[in-house]
């Protein structure tokens, strides 16, 4: 046996070939996560983040040990829920920009499809025991950013949007308008989001017809006011 088919015969044996060496997940231990996540961020948003794992698993349709199989605690759950979120609305953002030749009906169309995600109602995750600086988390909110960032600079550019808000005024706008009321039921409010939006991004178009107080709200800023709130 030459020495290249017996290393070949040996990979094989040992597994020693790092492709190999890892075992894919099933295709059902794979769907029974995402069902977990998105019946996870379905509760929350009606319920709050403290809502029971066990509903959220029978909700998903799985066992309470398939849950905490992929989930051991409700950080993990929570952290997976905020990366599912905001790989979703960097989704939109993009899609937006590729399919609309108009640089503000994109920003329109990704604003109106970010307050159909309810980010505002999931706002209360983000407390001060949520790890915001974990690294996933932070690769999957720069790539948010920028291309937000990316949908008001082409509108800015092209004179379609208002030069003195910035993204900062953006996103406070959509989180504040898609979190629900005190003492009102989340679903109920949904009949007002859009209707509320479309005034705020009638606002946003040029010309403007005021002038604003205060200078744009850029995402330094927000993150500055959010770590001193914290």
């Amino acid at each position: 046996m030459s020495s290249s088919t017996a290393e070949s015969t040996a990979e094989g044996v040992t597994g020693t070939d790092p492709a190999r060496r890892v075992p894919r997940p099933r295709a059902d231990a794979l769907r029974n996560r995402a069902r977990i996540v998105t019946a996870a961020r379905e509760m929350f948003v009606e319920f709050g983040p403290q809502v029971p794992l066990d509903e959220i698993a029978r909700r998903a349709g799985v066992g309470n040990a398939t849950l905490y199989r992929n989930f051991p605690e409700r950080t993990d759950l929570v952290r997976e829920v905020v990366l599912s979120l905001t790989a979703r609305i960097t989704e939109r953002a993009v899609l937006a920009a590729e399919e609309e030749s108009d640089t503000f009906a994109a920003l329109r169309r990704f604003t109106h499809e970010a307050a159909e995600e309810r980010i505002g109602a999931l706002c209360p995750m983000l407390d001060g025991a949520f790890d915001k600086d974990h690294p996933d988390l932070l690769a999957e909110r720069t790539l948010l950013e920028e291309a937000v960032q990316g949908l008001v600079d082409r509108a800015q550019r092209s004179g379609r949007m208002r030069t003195d808000v910035g993204v900062g005024d953006l996103m406070v706008a959509v989180s504040q308008l898609t979190r629900p009321l005190p003492g009102t039921a989340c679903l109920s409010m949904d009949r007002f989001v859009h209707r509320h939006l479309q005034v705020f991004l009638d606002g946003l178009e040029t010309p403007a017809r005021s002038e604003l107080p205060g200078a744009a709200a850029t995402l330094e800023a927000l993150r500055s006011e959010a770590c001193a709130t914290n």
